[in-house]
């Protein structure tokens, strides 16, 4: 296969797509999804079949357990496959909002109008429920998408990528709307991030090692975060039972996330009462601490921590531990180790929080809760298609909203400048 010719032809197609896409109506890109959902229920035992093959090529190759289990294609994730499409169809549709609208005083009523971006490059590995999620949130949000998932699941996305398609077909939406890069050869992602003029946004959702050669080599722009190092502070004087549960939430809920809490600050205030109750709490978790010297005198069966420790994303039962003097050595800590991810502040003190919330460089900052709700269901967005750690464009949890961009619309009744 000729990959840059391949990808050129992808990219014109998406293009073009992108226009028909963008001038359609929410009720025909909702109908899209919801025939889409329709092609996939129908298509279950082809869907299982493709997966079958992916899955016997990952064992023969060699994948550990923790891949299989995510390659595979369950009933229940079908079934979840097809609720989401459901739920983005039944989402606010971001497209065309006028917003913010102000009379100048020429007469001139100026706003913005919220707009598709147009064609988004998605990479991602491993997960086939990538595909549907990815592409069901780019269609709602009036852009086309190519989409490059990992090669164990090819069969599998390649059958998904039928379903989407049919959904398109009966709504009238050109098949290039949503197209999948046939090819296991890794040229085709260097092709797809170097095609300004056809690509407007790539976003890698994967391994850090992924991420970096995106950011690296893409000529265009990239919504991502590389690290999870999540913190939760303990300020002098918070209530140390919700301290507690806070903290063994973020950590123990689910270990693989990137808003999985990798430290724990601890006012020096607090260390003695806190700490022996929370590393029992963590030890019955299974779950190694490694601290400060001040920590370890606490619990002098933590483990020494070492500098590495405070830029670690264990995104395993490991938890970095330090206690610190007060609230500006906690935000020192974490704007120099942190990775701008999400970082919460359990306290009772007002003014404290807010200086938290003003002085933490990240992309979500909290007060008195689990970094675990750093998540596009639980902000409300309905569904996400990552989450940004960059400062311009989209932050934090990337929904509908993060894959538009706004325009200036401005209404006049035959004024001229003067």
């Amino acid at each position: 296969m000729d990959i840059p010719h391949y990808m050129q032809e992808m990219g014109r197609a998406a293009r073009a797509a992108s226009r028909q896409v963008a001038a359609s109506s929410t009720a025909v890109r909702n109908a899209a999804l919801l025939a889409a959902r329709d092609a996939l229920d129908a298509a279950r035992d082809t869907l299982a079949q493709a997966n079958q093959e992916d899955l016997q090529r990952g064992r023969e190759a060699g994948l550990d357990a923790a891949l299989l289990d995510r390659l595979a294609l369950t009933p229940a994730r079908i079934d979840t496959m097809l609720a989401g499409l459901e739920q983005v169809a039944a989402l606010p549709d971001p497209v065309g909002e006028i917003s913010g609208v102000r009379t100048r005083p020429s007469g001139i009523r100026v706003g913005q109008m919220r707009v598709p971006l147009g064609v988004i490059g998605i990479i991602y590995e491993s997960r086939p429920n990538v595909t549907v999620e990815a592409a069901s949130l780019c269609l709602k949000s009036g852009n086309a998408t190519i989409l490059r998932g990992g090669s164990e699941a090819l069969a599998s996305n390649r059958a998904i990528a039928a379903c989407l398609a049919e959904g398109l077909r009966a709504a009238g939406l050109p098949r290039a709307a949503v197209q999948v890069v046939e090819t296991t050869d890794r040229a085709a992602v260097g092709e797809l991030i170097a095609m300004p003029a056809y690509v407007d946004v790539i976003v890698p959702r994967g391994g850090k090692g992924l991420i970096e050669r995106i950011s690296r080599d893409a000529r265009v722009p990239v919504i991502k975060h590389l690290d999870g190092v999540c913190h939760v502070y303990v300020d002098a004087g918070a209530d140390l039972q919700m301290a507690r549960a806070i903290a063994l939430n973020a950590k123990t809920h689910r270990y693989g996330t990137c808003n999985t809490m990798e430290t724990l600050l601890v006012a020096a205030t607090e260390a003695d009462a806190l700490l022996p109750e929370l590393a029992a709490d963590f030890r019955e978790a299974g779950v190694e601490l490694r601290g400060c010297p001040q920590s370890r005198r606490r619990v002098p069966d933590m483990l020494a921590a070492t500098e590495d420790d405070w830029f670690a994303e264990y995104l395993a039962p490991v938890l970095a531990v330090k206690v610190v003097e007060d609230l500006e050595e906690a935000i020192t800590h974490i704007n120099h180790y942190g990775s701008q991810h999400t970082d919460s502040i359990v306290t009772r003190d007002h003014a404290r929080a807010m200086r938290f919330l003003r002085e933490v460089d990240s992309s979500s900052v909290m007060i008195n809760a689990s970094t675990r709700f750093a998540d596009g269901f639980e902000y409300g967005l309905g569904a996400e298609i990552g989450i940004s750690t960059d400062k311009l464009h989209a932050r934090g949890p990337v929904g509908l909203e993060g894959l538009t961009s706004c325009k200036y619309v401005v209404f006049g009744e035959g004024q001229v400048r003067r």
